[in-house]
Order: structure tokens, then sequence, then C-alpha cells
């Protein structure tokens, strides 16, 4: 899955799309998914100056980017401009390694369950073959609010 249907997916944009490419997706099952980490990154101005680390907050979030691609992904359909996926819980997180520029991310993301249009994954990121986090996340395809 390239850049132009990341966009047509997902509502996020620069500077807080997190996905660049999906790599793999096996529909109702797993995504694969990459992240390319640029000294560019908005974030590295604060967080650190002088040792630019990403945000882990940030690594979670394009884990929930990956594993909301990977729900679209399995509908079976395009979603309409009026579905969202919102992140609504997060268990387990635990941080291993340092993101830092110049990184590439491999967002791993893999469906645990499905229940009432809540979906639990259990999903992990690395570089270079390191484990850098991993977390059971949870979200909810939703119809978004009128505005």
């Amino acid at each position: 899955m390239d850049i132009q249907r990341i966009l047509r997916l997902l509502p996020h944009r620069y500077p807080f799309l997190l996905v660049d490419r999906v790599l793999e997706l096996e529909q109702d099952v797993r995504i694969k998914a990459l992240k390319n980490v640029t000294i560019n990154e908005p974030f590295f101005s604060g967080h650190f100056p002088a040792r630019p680390v990403m945000p882990g907050v940030l690594m979670l979030e394009a884990l929930a980017q990956s594993a909301a691609l990977l729900s679209f992904g399995s509908a079976g359909s395009e979603p309409d401009a009026d579905t969202l996926v919102y992140f609504v819980g997060i268990d387990n997180a635990r941080f291993k390694r340092p993101v830092v520029p110049g990184d590439q991310i491999i967002l791993e993301a893999r469906i645990d369950r499905i229940k009432g249009g809540i979906y639990r994954y259990k999903t992990h990121a690395s570089v270079d073959g390191q484990l850098a986090v991993e977390a059971d996340l949870m979200c909810a395809m939703r119809k978004a609010p009128p505005a």
C-alpha cells in the first residue's frame, strides 16, 4: 500500500501522519508497515535538541495508525469520509530502545480480537531487527460526530 492509499484511508496529515508505506497486509490478521524517521521531524527540535529521540507516545501513535490501516484493509471496502478509527486503549506498553533520526521503524500489528466494532491488537515496532516498543492497543471504528 503506497502513500496515496494511506492518505485516502487515514485522516492524519503532516506532521501527524506517521506511516510512510505498508509492506504487507494480511486481511483480518496482520499488517507490516514502515516509518522513516528523519531529523526534519518537528518534534526533534524540542525532544531533545542535543540528543534527538522520537517520543514514545508518537511511536505508539504510529502503531495505532498501522492498526487502523489493518482495520480499514480488513473491512473489505473503502471507508467513507466520516469513518474514523479512534485509539481507545493501551496496555502493556514497553519501550526497549530509543528511536533516533535516520532510523527506519518497522511497525507490526496483529488482530487479537474484534468485538462490537472494538479491535484489540498485539503490536510491536523494531529498528534494524531490534525491538523498540511493544503494546496491546484497542481501537474503535466509528462514524465521526457531525461538525
